[in-house]
Parts: structure tokens; sequence; C-alpha cells
């Protein structure tokens, strides 16, 4: 089969497409014919994690197909069956964190840039009926991550203040997309102008640019949530705009990882930091519910052939997208 794949190099001049060997279907697994596949910035941090002396590995987590073939003791699910694929392998039950062993498709295991995956039973989910085989694609690991970053984590409310610095990625849209549907205030912030035109279109009722002061900007304002994933560039600021007791929870860092806060003036404020990645099956399962209830679409930028994989990935490293990219797969 053909596939989007990594090896030998570091980095995106690792990436091929080629062909692979099909996968096998084992005890209690799932084969899918991929007809979408969504793209996420693990993607691009996956190719210089893959070790060049590995075998070539095959990128992407998100994908949605129909079922090829059905492993021994699977049951509920049969050949033609229209799917999406759940990428957190280990995770079925809530917690307050992944337990050991947790993974995401795409490494150490292939992911979901080729033809088909196999699969375990657990991480298959019925295809939403209102959504696109392209929707659907594009769908799971930043819905997923929106979805437990805001309700689980956050634990958003009707009339909460939420605020997203740097919209235009596939959670943060989910998030704008997740806390409007439940009457949450959305504020959003962007160096770009067009990006901010389009948060509006989407609900969001503030739209200010990141690098402003944002302080001034938003002087009424009393922000209850933020949702942090631009890392050094912007957490002084993020602190600095929250109300006292309220809450940043941080999913990821587009900038420098590491940061400093003024301790003193964090305890002072009674302020509450929280980490989030991914989510459980359970929330999985919470998240499909909740979107099929409300209609809520992924904001869909645009999609790529698998051949096309070197514009795909340089489009998404440079942030070029609103909402999410992914492959179509024939």
């Amino acid at each position: 089969m053909k596939a989007i794949t990594h090896a030998e190099l570091e980095g995106l001049k690792g990436l091929s497409y080629q062909d692979i060997d099909e996968p096998t279907v084992e005890n209690g697994m799932v084969k899918v014919k991929l007809k979408t596949a969504g793209m996420n910035r693990r993607d691009i941090a996956v190719t210089s994690r893959h070790k060049t002396n590995q075998p070539p590995l095959i990128l992407g987590s998100d994908g949605a197909g129909v079922v090829e073939e059905v492993g021994q003791n699977v049951q509920g699910l049969t050949k033609g069956d229209e799917v999406i694929i759940n990428p957190g392998l280990g995770w079925k039950h809530n917690s307050d964190a992944p337990p050991e062993g947790f993974d995401i498709l795409g490494l150490p295991d292939h992911g979901t840039f080729g033809e088909y995956i196999s699969v375990p039973a657990d991480n298959i989910a019925p295809k939403p009926e209102h959504l696109s085989w392209e929707e659907a694609g594009i769908l799971p690991l930043a819905a997923l991550t929106a979805y437990r970053v805001l309700f689980t984590r956050g634990k958003v409310t009707q009339g909460d203040t939420i605020m997203l610095p740097g919209i235009g990625s596939g959670v943060l849209t989910f998030a704008l997309k997740f806390a409007k549907a439940v009457g949450a205030r959305v504020i959003v912030t962007s160096r770009n102008d067009e990006k901010l035109a389009k948060a509006k279109e989407l609900g969001a009722d503030v739209a200010i640019p990141t690098q402003s002061d944002w302080k001034e900007e938003l002087k009424n304002e009393k922000v209850d949530l933020l949702i942090e994933s631009v890392g050094r560039a912007t957490f002084d600021k993020s602190l600095s705009i929250i109300r006292r007791g309220g809450t940043i929870v941080t999913f990821g860092a587009t900038t420098e990882d590491e940061v400093t806060i003024d301790i003193r003036k964090f305890f002072y404020g009674q302020y509450n930091l929280l980490g989030s990645t991914m989510g459980s099956g359970e929330e999985f399962a919470d998240m499909l519910s909740f979107i099929e209830k409300n209609k809520i679409k992924p904001e869909l930028d645009r999609m790529f052939n698998l051949s096309q994989y070197k514009e795909a990935f340089e489009y998404l490293r440079d942030t070029k997208n609103f909402g999410k990219i992914g492959f179509t797969i024939e």
C-alpha cells in the first residue's frame, strides 16, 4: 500500500511517499481502509522524535474510513462499517492523567497516513452521520484535546469568559466552537488579521492582536479560564490577564517550552495552573455525543493528497492553517 513514512534523515527531510506492507489483523484488532486522515502539529514533532536508525514509520494520528477486516474476539463491527479512529492507545477510562503505557497513533506504532491501518477494536467508533469524510478524518485528536481541556480540566460553564491566545489551530478552533455551544463568552488573539476575522465569524465575542497590550484592550473583561498553547511568548501575558482565582489550562507550546513566573504574584493571586493532553476513551465517546447533539463540525482549512506530503507538512509547519488540514486517501 502507499503511505507517508519517515526514515533515515531527521526532520521533514526524512519524509517520503512509498510502498509499504499492509498491516495484519491480530486478535482484538480491526483493519480499516482509510478515506481521510487529519494532520496535527504532533506529526511535525514526530519527524524529529523518530530515530533515523529505526525502521520506516507511517505517520499520522487522525483518520476515518471503512472497516475492511475484523479480527478474532471483536464484537459489534462488520466489514463495511463507517468508522472514526480514537488515536489514544491504552487510556480507556476517565482518570486524572493517562495511565502508564499510554501512546498515540503515529509513534511508536504506525499511523494513519496510509491506505490501511490496524487498530484495537476499542479505538473504533461509528462515524458521526452529520460529518463528511473529510470532517470525520480531521476530527479526533484536536477535538478530544479541546474537550478535555474545556470540560474535564477547565470545567467551563455557561456565562464563563474564556480566552484563547493564538487562535487558528485545530484544538483552539474546536475550543471556540465548544465554548460557544455551552454559552460561554470567548476572547481570541492572533497576529494575523485574517484569522481574527475568521474567529469572529465563528462566534468569538472579542478578537485582539496577540502583540497588543492585553490589559489595555480588555479593560472591562474578567477572564475566568485561559487556554494556553503558545508557551514562553505569551505565558506571562496570559497569567497577567486572568482574574484572581482564575485558571490557566495548558496543552502545548508552539514557542519555547520553558517559562518563568513570579511565584509570589501567582500564589497571592490564588491562580490555578493545569496541564492537559488528549483524553480517555470515555471522554472520546462523550465528545462525539457532544458534537452530534450540537451539530458541531471541524473548521476545515484544506485537504491534500498523500503524494502532496511535502507541501502539507510545510503548510502546517509555517502555521498557514486556520483550523484543520488533512489528506484525502484514494
